[in-house]
């Protein structure tokens, strides 16, 4: 059966395995037959997870068909070659495809100018540059071997040989670290392709490549290098050296990388039906025609994971997708995501259409995990919602957001939290301030009233009814003793019984298997006791209170029965009492009981008034310190936003430049005064709000309640009407205004010059294409979780994905992962993308077979793509005749 791989990866190789018979020509002896020796050889090549050979023995293919034999038993590919020298004594290891007989080897040999088979490291009758050619010729691959020993192309100073683009590599015995010191440093600049005098177009591959004279010298390090192709072959290991810089690495330069991936897609049923996609970890790009399924695939994962776009038009365009391509049928797609939020644990997130997302872990089980909480930071963007958050102010703050340090989320909390105390304060400082206008004003009567009393005393009948005000007071405090003090205590206690210890939560099922359950048990058997007693003290107390209650409840109806009792005889005499001005002496009797009574309910609120406007001191000072609390919060925000945008911007440099003015977006002011609804006042009135430099809603606040007056004097340049209009706001209005939360103003720049001197421009004066490169570069910046998007050279300036775009995606890709449905070619092809998925379309259905995924190195694969993204071979040839190249 065919083994398909649809991603690149890399493969170990070691490039310069040498034959049984290697070590007699250093004079040595590893005492081993060829059998035991290649034997030997396939062992640790499995246990060191080499998958490539390279047969390099001076001068010599002998052993090739041994070897080869052995090896590929074991799924290990061989690639036959040998060492061989120029005329100018430098070493080059020449490899060739995996079917080439020892024959044609020889024949090899011959044809490379070694005119003495029997001694192998007698050199070549031909340079270094005919041998390049030459081995170009014969289909194979040659690199500098040892390149900086003396048998090396560096040591002996070759820049011609060096600059031959036909030298696809160059071996170092370590790592480019290893170069960093005397001689050694002008070496690794060499390697580095930054010594301008042996600068080459391409950059050499640098491989290790250490000689293997012994099986066990095949576990060094040192003694392989990582290619990367999809599948192992000659065709796709020579592919690699034409773009050295994304696939050829050293085994040093890779380090574990901890980020979040979809790892595989499958979709059941719909427009998708049968499409299963293993992704690569690092950048993957879905090509095809319109029409096929790119944005659906990428519609698809957003709606499994539960995400919505961001700007209403691509809401509308999702639900459409999926309505139409899930829904009639109500498909289902099921994502495999390894989530860096959870060290690295892979969760199946499956989700049919109209039904909620399900989240189960690696085998099956059910999970309480939601997408959000395993891909946090995920980025999908459908077609034009760069080009809207590009447009969008505060959708730019958010993707500045996430560049954030902890300590600035913690800021941001502290906010809010602050925001939140305020408005609370508002409301009990508002009803405090409204319950001292309301006391103040019935207080207010009391004059009027006790001047109504004087009126009666003038009637001669302040001995008379000199007792109907203490019966007024008496019933106010026996009302106090009845309805509140006794209540209020009582109420007490019975919270306390609520709160009495419940042990369940320490039962014995929950603690058998803990491994400190002894301690837990001690604790309940103490707790369960001070339960016992408080309720055997709350029982004993119930009981005093109840005879107490018995005690007051008697004594309350005997006080009541006095009162009735002097109520009785005042009645008697009300009657006694002379008329005058036409009423009876009951009518004067009674309205000065209802006279004395309204006072006596109203003296106590005296007291009361004193106390709320302490309430309402306390609460204004409670405002003031959360306003300073906030103020240095803010502060303290800016300060650390600013930080964070200066590392930012030596992260862009070249790229963007990156501006925050703190709370300087007043928008939001003017938007409350105006839904204040001023008389007279309109938003042209109000432009003063966005010229005032020293200014806050906290200090207009202050100066509205310094009256109208301090409003003009602030040099702000309000009109008269305005600052009278100010001053009229209710207190309310007032204190609100104080929470108001400005918004930074984010500056971004975009570097406009493709190359010399920088050109730094606004984003409100840059193409749309510009637009959204700009915001693309942030977009690229270091994020854990995957970044997906649809076409996104639609609104993109082409020489830019070129220049910029593809150089940060292949830089962002070893530690992040990409997924980008596109018709550009740079992307995937200049991008190097491991994963290339080709859409095609065929009786309503989407379609893309394993055979039409893998890398460009794949022959399937590039043919597809040739033709989607450059309309294929014969108008890419054409257009690369009309350019001149």
């Amino acid at each position: 059966m065919t083994e398909f791989h649809t991603k690149a990866q890399f493969w170990k190789c070691a490039l310069q395995v040498n034959p049984v018979d290697y070590i007699s020509y250093r004079g040595a002896d590893h005492g081993m037959s060829q059998e035991q020796y290649n034997q030997k050889l396939v062992e640790v090549a499995l246990e060191n997870n080499i998958k490539v050979i390279g047969l390099a023995d001076h001068g010599n293919v002998d052993g090739v068909d041994a070897i080869r034999t052995v090896m590929n038993q074991q799924g290990i590919l061989v690639f036959p070659g040998f060492e061989i020298a120029s005329t100018e004594k430098a070493h080059f290891v020449c490899l060739f495809p995996e079917s080439t007989t020892i024959d044609q080897l020889n024949r090899y040999l011959g044809a490379l100018g070694l005119t003495n088979p029997a001694n192998g490291v007698w050199p070549s009758n031909l340079s270094g540059n005919d041998l390049l050619q030459k081995v170009e010729e014969l289909g194979g691959v040659i690199y500098a071997s040892h390149c900086t020993d003396d048998s090396g192309v560096l040591r002996q100073r070759l820049v011609h040989v060096w600059q031959n683009p036909l030298l696809k590599a160059a071996q170092i015995p370590g790592t480019l670290d290893d170069l960093k010191n005397g001689e050694g440093n002008a070496y690794r600049r060499i390697l580095l392709n930054s010594d301008p005098a042996y600068r080459r177009d391409l950059p050499v591959g640098i491989i290790n490549a250490k000689d293997v004279a012994e099986p066990d010298d095949l576990a060094n390090p040192k003694a392989s290098c990582l290619i990367k192709m999809t599948k192992p072959c000659f065709a796709s290991f020579k592919l690699a050296f034409q773009d050295p810089q994304s696939r050829v690495r050293l085994n040093s330069d890779v380090s574990e990388k901890y980020y979040s991936r979809i790892e595989r897609l499958k979709i059941t049923g719909g427009y998708l039906d049968g499409v299963e996609i293993e992704f690569s970890e690092h950048l993957n790009a879905v090509i095809g025609g319109r029409g096929t399924g790119k944005s659906t695939l990428l519609e698809c994962i957003r709606y499994a994971l539960g995400l919505r776009p961001i700007g209403k038009n691509a809401q509308k365009q999702h639900d459409e997708i999926i309505k139409e391509n899930l829904g009639n049928s109500r498909a289902r797609v099921e994502l495999v995501i390894r989530s860096s939020k959870m060290n690295g644990k892979r969760f199946i997130v499956a989700r049919r259409y109209g039904e909620s997302t399900n989240v189960s872990d690696e085998i099956g089980s059910p999970s309480t995990f939601t997408p959000a909480d395993l891909l946090p930071e995920i980025e999908i963007y459908g077609q034009n919602e760069i080009y809207e958050i590009a447009q969008d102010k505060s959708s730019q703050r958010q993707l500045l957001s996430r560049f954030l340090e902890s300590g600035q989320q913690d800021s941001e909390a502290s906010i809010h939290q602050a925001l939140q105390k305020l408005a609370e304060n508002r409301q009990k400082l508002i009803e405090a301030q409204g319950r001292v206008a309301a006391i103040e004003d019935e207080v207010a009567r009391l004059p009027k009233l006790e001047e109504q009393v004087g009126q009666f005393k003038s009637l001669g009948l302040e001995d008379k009814l000199k007792v109907v005000p203490l019966l007024e007071t008496e019933k106010r405090l026996l009302k106090r003793v009845q309805a509140e003090e006794g209540p209020n205590l009582n109420e007490a206690f019975q919270t306390v019984r609520d709160s009495l210890p419940d042990t369940t939560f320490l039962s014995e099922s929950s603690l058998e298997k803990l491994p400190h359950a002894e301690r837990l048990r001690q604790m309940k058997t103490a707790l369960d006791s001070l339960r016992v007693e408080a309720e055997i003290l709350l029982n004993l107390w119930q009981s005093k209170y109840t005879t107490a209650k018995e005690g007051i409840d008697k004594l309350a109806q005997e006080l009541t029965a006095d009162i009735l009792r002097e109520e009785a005889v005042l009645e008697e005499t009300f009657k006694g009492l002379p008329s005058s001005e036409g009423k009876t002496g009951k009518q004067i009797g009674l309205e000065f009981q209802a006279l004395m009574k309204e006072i006596e309910r109203i003296r106590p609120k005296k007291i009361l008034i004193e106390n709320h406007k302490k309430l309402t001191s306390e609460l204004q000072k409670q405002r003031k310190s959360i306003l300073d609390e906030l103020s240095a919060t803010r502060a303290n925000r800016s300060a650390q936003f600013a930080r964070a945008l200066k590392r930012l911007n030596k992260r862009l440099a070249g790229k963007l430049r990156l501006e925050v003015k703190a709370e300087s977006d007043k928008r939001p002011i003017i938007d409350f005064l105006l839904g204040c609804r001023m008389d007279g006042v309109g938003e042209a009135r109000l432009s003063w709000v966005k010229d005032a430099d020293d200014f806050s809603p906290v200090k207009l606040a202050e100066m509205i309640r310094g009256g109208a007056d301090a409003l003009r004097n602030a040099k702000w340049g309000l009109t008269p009407t305005v600052a009278d209009a100010l001053v009229r706001l209710a207190p309310d209005q007032v204190l609100q205004l104080e929470e108001l939360e400005l918004p930074d103003l984010i500056n971004i720049e975009l570097n406009t010059a493709h190359e010399g001197q920088e050109n730094f421009r606004p984003l409100d004066k840059l193409s749309t294409g510009q637009q959204c490169t700009a915001i693309l570069h942030l977009l690229l910046l270091q994020n854990l979780d995957p970044l997906m998007m649809d076409q996104p050279e639609d609104n993109l300036d082409n020489a830019f994905i070129a220049d910029r775009i593809v150089a940060e995606l292949r830089s962002a890709k070893i530690a992040r992962q990409f997924i980008f449905a596109t018709h550009n070619a740079n992307i995937p092809v200049f991008g190097d993308a491991e994963w290339i998925g080709v859409f095609e379309a065929a009786d309503g259905q989407a379609q893309m077979p394993v055979e039409a995924q893998g890398a460009i190195d794949v022959p399937e694969v590039r043919d597809k793509a040739a033709v989607i993204l450059e309309g294929g071979r014969a108008a890419f040839n054409q257009r690369k005749a009309k350019y001149g190249f």
